[in-house]
């Protein structure tokens, strides 16, 4: 079992930057693939990034290539989700995932945190 707790949402302009944490407890956080998804009003929930258990690889959607990064600390079980050049369609909840496999399918995760909000204005 793995408990997710994220933090760092918040309201910001458009061009502006945010950093995501989630912190894990309960089993061992480093066997696992750590995911971002987000979920806008009306929306289904949407890959964003991916990290393998090493960090050793990621993977991001299109839409956030090049402006958003993932990063983790296996030493912190903290699994952490950079993000600048905001715009306006980045607002949404985003939620971290731990999952047992390499996978941009939120099925494919296991355990899933609440959320943070992020709101960016134009």
């Amino acid at each position: 079992q793995v408990h997710l707790v994220e933090s760092g949402g918040g309201l910001v302009q458009a061009g502006g930057s945010l950093r995501l944490s989630c912190t894990a407890s309960g089993s061992i956080f480093s066997h696992y693939a750590m995911g971002w998804f987000r979920q806008a009003p009306a929306k289904e929930r949407e890959f964003v990034a991916r990290i393998t258990w090493s960090g050793r690889a990621t993977d991001y959607a299109d839409s956030v290539k090049g402006r958003f990064t993932i990063a983790r600390d296996n030493a912190k079980n903290t699994v952490y989700l950079q993000m600048n050049s905001l715009k306006p369609e980045d607002t949404a909840l985003y939620y971290c995932a731990a999952g047992g496999s390499w996978s941009t399918s939120a099925r494919a995760y296991s355990y899933w945190g609440q959320g943070t909000q992020v709101t960016v204005s134009s």
